[in-house]
């Protein structure tokens, strides 16, 4: 350990926001640098053409959980993989937290994010022909449909979209 730096060769958790769909990614570079990193999924099960095929999606889109030292930050960020580190204020609460969704996960009980997002949210729309823009949150069907006031030329437009496309604006 370095005396003038004690916490520089402590890890401690980083939320990276990933850029959109590199999740997985990120945390195959992370174990080949030896970095590592937490990415709780779901098992995910659908029916294409009479075949069922098995997703496991990441629990939080766009986020991996790692341990880093104050100095493999430039190696987590050289991966091109990494929108911005997230610096987690409380370590002790941050990592009981996780453990406990990780055990959740691991009983094989259903478990889902809870999105935020909902009536009178603003959002910003992160895939599809619509990315990029903005809306409101009008309603919400179930986890995966969000109805949005698209505002035009002070005329509105309400939009079906798939709440995996939305990330809070």
């Amino acid at each position: 350990m370095n005396p003038e730096h004690p916490e520089s060769d402590h890890r401690q958790w980083w939320v990276a926001h990933t850029r959109p769909r590199c999740e997985k990614k990120l945390a195959a570079h992370c174990e080949r640098e030896g970095l590592p990193s937490t990415l709780p999924c779901y098992r995910s099960v659908r029916k294409y053409r009479g075949k069922t095929l098995v997703f496991w999606k990441p629990l939080f889109p766009g986020y991996l959980f790692l341990q880093l030292q104050q100095n493999e930050r430039q190696t987590v960020y050289q991966s091109d993989y990494v929108a911005n580190l997230l610096e987690v204020p409380d370590q002790a609460e941050f990592s009981q937290q996780l453990e406990d969704i990780l055990a959740a996960l691991e009983t094989e009980v259903e478990v889902r994010l809870a999105p935020t997002i909902g009536p009178g949210s603003r959002v910003r729309i992160r895939s599809g022909p619509l990315q990029g823009m903005e809306a409101w949150v009008e309603n919400r069907s179930g986890m995966r449909e969000v109805l949005l006031r698209l505002d035009f030329i002070g005329q509105a437009a309400a939009v079906r979209v798939d709440a995996d496309q939305l990330e809070p604006a």
